[in-house]
């Protein structure tokens, strides 16, 4: 007789769950272990995470980090010509566009805005990926300008763009041997209280991320994350309880980010918009107000322009009503030097987006009064500063 017959097949009576326990520990990881069995297991285990995790990093750093660092050592801040004045006497000034939080290359703004023509020369700034920094930008400005033959500066700036644009325009107002002739802003923020709080708590969360995380300021998979979530509103639906997905819009905004955000050239990196929100958040626009409006040699004070929507309610990303209050308190008054532009259907500093609104602007209110400081700095003769 086979052994095998003496076997009869299992039955739910033959279940025994301490039998079942029983075997395990006799089978298990560390079993013939007698001393600090459960201890050494536990060790072990999370050594085995640890180490899974060392592999995940591994590429994460090989494959998303490392190229990015690699490209940025390569990038520098530029000036881009964009287009020639309108008018031939207006060939001595140059007008100098920068763009907001996210954008890295102003030209395709400044090219969707022709009335700019109208003031001079038009020149666009490409930020130096790795971040920003303001002096270099207003020597390069100012060494362009000088080779040109450009005596005068109007900037202009678009969202926080603006906050860049006044720090440069000190350095060009206060520095150089140039005449700064005014500062355009577009809806800009003037510290960080104006900047409304969704906005504001995306920016706040990104530089923490970039505080703890190791090369968070080079990895596109942290930006897509991040980009991503900035659009929740068009994939989740938020209901009672969990909210849901849409997979299909999901797909459309993964492959949106992709596009514009992660394989583009134009797309900033994430150490350039740390340092373009750090400069919200340093809050030095009113204190670049207060130096432009201080007397230099031989050089009036430049024109300050404020473009925003006349619906305030408009810009879901600054308060404009806020910045508004501040540059009256900094630039306007019966001796000072602000205009107010309040356009019609604009958003948030969108001159792509609505260019013939913006253009509009520019030829009937802003062209007439920043003509009159263009024709008090064309009377004024500037010595060279002491280098």
């Amino acid at each position: 007789m086979s052994p095998l017959d003496e076997r009869h097949p299992s039955t739910v009576s033959d279940w025994d769950d301490a039998r079942r326990r029983a075997r395990l520990r006799d089978t298990g990881l560390g079993h013939g272990w007698k001393t600090l069995r459960r201890t050494r297991v536990t060790v072990l285990r999370v050594a085995a995470l640890l180490l899974a995790g060392l592999v995940v990093f591994a590429q994460y750093w090989k494959y998303d980090v490392v190229p990015e660092q690699a490209r940025l050592a390569r990038t520098d801040p530029a000036i881009l010509p964009v287009a020639p004045p309108v008018d031939p006497k207006n060939w001595d000034t140059v007008v100098v566009d920068l763009v907001g939080l996210g954008g890295l290359d102003a030209r395709d703004t400044a090219a969707a805005l022709p009335a700019l023509r109208t003031m001079g020369m038009v020149w666009a700034i490409r930020y130096d990926n790795q971040g920003i920094d303001t002096k270099v930008i207003a020597d390069l400005i100012v060494r362009a300008a000088e080779l040109s033959g450009l005596k005068n500066v109007v900037l202009v700036g678009h969202s926080m763009g603006g906050v860049i644009a006044l720090e440069v325009a000190e350095h060009i107002h206060r520095d150089s041997d140039r005449r700064l002739v005014g500062v355009i802003l577009d809806c800009t923020p003037m510290d960080l209280n104006a900047v409304r709080l969704e906005s504001r708590g995306r920016g706040e969360d990104m530089l923490r991320w970039m505080g703890w995380l190791p090369g968070a300021r080079e990895s596109r998979l942290l930006r897509l994350t991040v980009e991503s979530y900035a659009r929740r509103e068009r994939f989740l639906d938020r209901g009672e309880g969990l909210p849901g997905i849409r997979f299909g819009e999901l797909g459309e905004v993964l492959r949106e980010v992709l596009r514009e955000k992660i394989l583009s050239g134009d797309a900033a990196s994430n150490g350039l918009i740390e340092s373009q929100f750090t400069a919200i958040v340093a809050g030095g626009a009113a204190d670049n107000l207060r130096a432009l409006a201080e007397p230099v040699p031989e050089k009036p004070r430049p024109a300050i322009v404020f473009i925003r929507p006349r619906d305030a309610g408009r810009d879901r990303v600054v308060d404009v009503e806020y910045s508004h209050q501040v540059l009256i308190e900094r630039s306007g008054g019966v001796d000072g030097t602000l205009l107010v532009v309040l356009a019609r259907n604009t958003g948030h500093a969108n001159p792509m987006q609505r260019p013939r609104e913006y253009n509009t602007v520019i030829e009937q209110q802003v062209l007439p009064f920043v003509q009159r400081y263009q024709q008090q700095v064309r009377g004024t003769t500037v010595a060279a500063p002491p280098r």
